[in-house]
């Protein structure tokens, strides 16, 4: 991912097991305001954000609640 953004963010998240998963957690995270690019690795749950704004983690875990995960942890 070469997105030229100032802020990088790494979670985990738990319980995805398909592309499905990823796309929703994709799609609900990059609705943030700021929010330039989402990857999202599946293997390890990880999820990177790159923002042009410091967001804040509850912001995630709020964007990762509302498609139906939870954070690792």
């Amino acid at each position: 991912m070469s997105v030229d953004t100032p802020f990088r963010t790494q979670i985990t998240v738990a319980g995805m097991t398909c592309q499905h998963c990823v796309m929703s957690v994709t799609e609900e995270v990059s609705e943030i305001d700021g929010v330039n690019a989402v990857d999202v690795q599946i293997e390890t749950g990880a999820v990177i954000v790159l923002a042009d704004r410091e967001v804040a983690r509850d912001e995630i875990a709020a964007a990762i609640t509302e498609a139906g995960f939870e954070l690792a942890g």
